[in-house]
């Protein structure tokens, strides 16, 4: 609960590190900072020719001459952690991933451009974040009061995914990448807003015939709020939402509820009316935070489904088919689609086939033995399809062989304005406001592939 809250517990029991360090995906270090000056120089160059030796697969945590590293990746920076004492690794992780969410916070956008641009706030949120090594507070609330830089203001990337514009009130995803500290620009007018995110990641197990065999939801609604006055705020929910192993009152389910397997809350949530009326009563605190996590494994239409076939046309040629459905509303699509499927390692030549359709292409990576199939927009309610023909340097001896050789089929996407669970927030609105004070509110919903995978 401490680590919740970014209040860390006594030294005698905490992480204590010996240096910090943000890299680029190049090796490029960005930012380093030396606590104890107990470890070695040069470990930036150290971790990440070791990092590159294990070709992007690379463990969170490895010893390497009497010094762990710790590392996570985020965006496309390493924030990599050293120490020679003998420390709970996971307390590492925990604290890198607090670091990391504290400098988007206040930085607006987390990647190199703007940890470049902003290395002065950056290493004074250092200072104050860890002490000689010791972690000290990762609250955006607490540091807040302690920071006197301003940001320096990066426009977000773009991602390629416009939402579509079912009213006047949905702005896209990089709307929220905004500081919650002062910035160099703060001439122009602030705007009261609340940014609210229903984004649901799933993991999926599936057959070659499609059947689903293992899938369960990992949810979280997601809030930042640029809200003058801390005001108390009140997120309703569906009322029909039931939690297992929970007595809750009003709505007992039925076809059509929402059923959580396990849920939890940020601690500034009053849950006094979520049994009767699944409303959330809250004062949001500063930075992005989880107003609410959620896991689901009960049986859900799942977004895609995958039909891979293998053929032996001859001893050394095999052809591949896969077909992908999107069992979505026609209204909404996924975007930056990408089907990977691995190849056998015996394969020569790899050539593909494709349907006329704009935005769809298709490579082979050979040092990965990777097919890698992109799909740029994909429409609800449609199909695709994909075939693949490889000419093989030793022979396959039966079709048995061949599904032992291929696959599996793998499927990253995104979804914008669609989850999968029909969790909705029903409104959101402010205690007690004067009649002056008039906030934006946006709601958004995502759904992304965690693990979505398909046998052969």
């Amino acid at each position: 609960n401490h680590l919740q809250q970014g209040i860390w517990i006594p030294h005698c029991i905490c992480a204590m590190i010996s240096q910090f360090y943000i890299l680029s995906l190049r090796g490029d270090t960005i930012i380093t900072r030396d606590f104890r000056g107990d470890v070695v120089k040069g470990t930036a160059e150290i971790f990440f020719r070791k990092v590159k030796f294990w070709h992007g697969d690379a463990p969170p945590i490895f010893n390497l001459d009497g010094v762990t590293y710790v590392f996570i990746k985020k965006n496309g920076l390493y924030f990599v952690a050293t120490t020679c004492h003998n420390i709970p690794p996971a307390a590492v992780v925990e604290l890198l991933t607090k670091m990391a969410k504290v400098f988007k916070d206040f930085c607006g956008v987390l990647n190199e451009e703007s940890i470049r641009k902003n290395f002065v706030l950056v290493y004074e949120l250092l200072d104050e974040m860890v002490d000689y090594g010791y972690p000290q507070t990762t609250n955006t609330e607490h540091l807040k009061s302690c920071i006197h830089n301003e940001a320096v203001v990066i426009e977000a990337p773009k991602t390629g995914l416009n939402l579509p514009q079912w009213n006047p009130r949905t702005v896209p995803s990089n709307a929220v990448h905004r500081p919650v500290g002062p910035t160099q620009n703060d001439s122009k007018s602030k705007k009261n807003e609340i940014f609210v995110d229903i984004l649901e990641r799933i993991s999926v197990l599936m057959s070659s015939n499609g059947f689903v065999i293992n899938s369960s939801i990992d949810g979280s609604i997601q809030m930042k709020s640029y809200l003058m006055g801390n005001p108390e705020l009140k997120l309703a929910l569906n009322e029909d939402i039931m939690v297992k192993n929970m007595d809750l009152g009003g709505s007992h389910g039925g076809y059509g509820s929402v059923i959580l397997d396990d849920c939890n809350f940020h601690e500034c949530v009053d849950l006094q009316d979520f049994s009767d009326l699944r409303t959330l009563s809250f004062y949001p605190p500063d930075g992005e935070f989880a107003v609410m996590n959620y896991r689901i494994t009960g049986d859900f239409r799942v977004p895609f489904r995958i039909f891979p076939f293998a053929e032996q046309q001859a001893p050394y040629k095999i052809e591949i088919t896969i077909k992908v459905r999107a069992d979505i509303p026609e209204q909404n699509y996924g975007g930056n689609v990408q089907i990977y499927c691995m190849l056998p390692k015996t394969s020569a030549s790899v050539s593909t086939e494709l349907a006329v359709s704009a935005g769809q292409s298709a490579e082979y990576l050979a040092s990965e033995h990777r097919l890698v199939w992109n799909i740029k927009k994909f429409q609800g309610g449609t199909e695709a399809a994909i075939k693949c023909r490889v000419t093989l340097s030793a022979p396959i001896s039966n079709i048995q062989n061949i599904k032992k050789e291929v696959g599996p089929v793998s499927l990253t996407y995104e979804i914008p304005m669609y989850n999968v669970s029909n969790l909705q927030v029903r409104y959101l609105r402010i205690a007690e406001r004067h009649k002056s004070y008039n906030p934006c509110r946006w709601v958004r919903y995502v759904t992304q592939s965690s693990s979505y995978v398909c046998r052969f």
